[in-house]
């Protein structure tokens, strides 16, 4: 009894553990019911009865599409979604691909090119740089010198530590921080 008792605190620890959490929370989405359902179909041999079941899950995945229930992407509307939200912290979700669809270190994107629409000065006398994807991003360290004018190529990439480094125009590097 005692040792049945062990080995659950035991089993219990490992399904509360970083490794555990982190392996549940990148496992493949569940299909959801109406896509089941119309695979599903490929099963009935009658051809008559296979046809009439297709014609049936196609009509309620389309309708749980236009509903929004469930939503259709492709791997280059991943991709572009992956892109506009560079830079910001955001729970994984699962939604946007696997790791074949990732970066190097498996976080997603790792640099965007862009064009810088706009930068000035903010509120707290750091630089506020506005890209064309209408990202704004603000400089947390180092000095850019003159200030950049619009039309100018950005390059942000990952840096260490969670951090951005972009280089605008021919300027030296400097760290950034996504505002939104």
């Amino acid at each position: 009894m005692k040792s049945a008792i062990i080995l659950a605190a035991a089993l219990a620890g490992v399904a509360l553990s970083p490794a555990a959490a982190q392996r549940r929370a990148t496992a493949a989405p569940e299909r959801p019911e109406v896509l089941t359902q119309l695979i599903a179909c490929r099963a009935i041999t009658a051809e008559a009865e296979r046809l009439a079941c297709f014609d049936r899950q196609v009509a309620a995945l389309e309708q749980a599409e236009a509903s929004r229930a469930i939503a259709v992407v492709d791997r280059q509307q991943i991709r572009r979604t992956r892109r506009s939200l560079f830079g910001l912290t955001l729970p994984d979700l699962g939604i946007f691909g696997g790791d074949e669809d990732r970066g190097e270190d498996g976080a997603g994107v790792n640099e965007i090119t862009t064009t810088l629409r706009s930068a000035g000065t903010g509120a707290d006398n750091r630089m506020v740089y506005r890209l064309e994807d209408n990202s704004v991003w603000v400089q947390t360290e180092g000095r850019i010198g003159r200030t950049p004018r619009s039309g100018e190529p950005v390059r942000i990439r990952r840096g260490p530590l969670g951090s951005f480094i972009a280089n605008i125009g021919d300027r030296p590097a400097v760290r950034v921080i996504r505002q939104r």
